[in-house]
């Protein structure tokens, strides 16, 4: 009689055999997946826990960018990297600078580049700044070349006919904050701020000029000497009403930063306003001609703005400094000298 035993007991020998290498491919396989997702998913901290940034050429291949993250100590592997874009989607990655937080991983890296998240850089417009000003603060943050800027100032197509008096952008660039990348050009950044106003020019500003009878030019020049002859909330209107008044009455405005901004034209100034100054022959001088100078003399805020559509109602005709930031308001000749005996001595 012949047994077949051996043959049935090399069976589950055979089953254990697959069993084992099927567990061993698998645990194999989940080793590198995880080793995968690790080199993916984490955050990798580098040797800095500092941000880097990182500026990616226009034209850049795949492998050159991996190569400058890595180089950066942004990224593990440049072959990882490489692999990765490949297998996670079609996008392309976006040339431009990016700020890359620390740590980070590789896959927030490849998402941010794909979505050409770059890096903005916020700059302040202070109010009362002029044109010349400006350019100074956008070349101090590094946005813009001077000799490109400059040129651009009078670019008063940018206003859209709403001022055909103006000859140049001043009064017209909106103090406010902005963000801009270094691929803005220079016009975008005069663009931004000259759009910015034309947003805050509503409707409704505009009536209230027509029911003032003052032209946009008029209003935002108005609004130039009360930005800078003020900076309290509370004294705008009523700085306003003193400049309203006088011009109702044919009174000159006698306003101190007119000749200076006459002076700064002629690049005489030295940050003193000297007696011998109110003298300057300039239609600027509002201590030799009557009305408003010629055009605004300053980037103005919306508050200097409002107080020059909303003078206070007041009778006042003068003012002086206090010499702390505040003023006292006058509606006589002989209130004011004695205003001006007691703080300008």
């Amino acid at each position: 009689m012949v047994s077949g035993g051996e043959g049935v007991s090399r069976i589950p020998r055979v089953i254990r055999g697959l069993t084992i290498a099927i567990l061993i491919l698998a645990g194999t396989v989940l080793a590198a997946v995880n080793w995968w997702e690790s080199r993916v998913s984490e955050p990798y901290l580098g040797g800095s826990t500092e941000d880097r940034l990182l500026t990616v050429p226009f034209g850049s291949s795949v492998r050159s960018i991996g190569q400058l993250l890595q180089g950066s100590d942004i990224i593990r592997s440049d072959l990882i990297f490489a692999a990765y874009v490949r297998i996670s989607g079609p996008d392309p990655l976006q040339a431009g600078e990016y700020l890359f937080e620390n740590p980070i991983s590789l896959a927030l890296v490849v998402r941010i580049l794909r979505e050409g998240r770059v890096h903005h850089y916020r700059i302040t417009i202070p109010e009362g700044l002029t044109m010349d000003e400006i350019i100074d603060r956008f070349v101090q943050e590094g946005l813009g070349q001077r000799h490109e800027l400059e040129p651009l100032i009078g670019r008063t197509d940018l206003l859209g006919g709403l001022d055909p008096e103006a000859t140049d952008l001043e009064g017209y660039l909106f103090p406010d904050t902005y963000h801009f990348t270094r691929a803005h050009q220079e016009p975008a950044l005069v663009s931004a701020l000259v759009t910015r106003f034309m947003e805050v020019w509503t409707p409704l500003r505009q009536k209230r000029a027509d029911e003032l009878g003052l032209t946009i030019r008029e209003v935002i020049t108005l609004a130039s000497l009360i930005e800078k002859e003020t900076a309290l909330p509370a004294e705008r209107p009523l700085v306003s009403a003193v400049f309203h008044n006088r011009l109702r009455r044919n009174l000159k405005l006698d306003c101190d930063p007119t000749i200076i901004y006459a002076i700064r034209k002629t690049g005489e100034y030295d940050g003193v306003l000297h007696q011998s100054d109110l003298a300057l022959d300039s239609p600027y001088n509002t201590y030799l001609y009557p009305g408003l100078p010629p055009g605004p003399i300053a980037n103005p805020g919306a508050a200097s703005i409002d107080a020059a559509l909303n003078p206070a109602p007041v009778r006042h005709l003068y003012f002086v400094s206090r010499n702390d930031g505040s003023h006292v308001f006058s509606s006589s000749y002989r209130e004011h000298r004695r205003a001006v005996r007691r703080y300008q001595r």
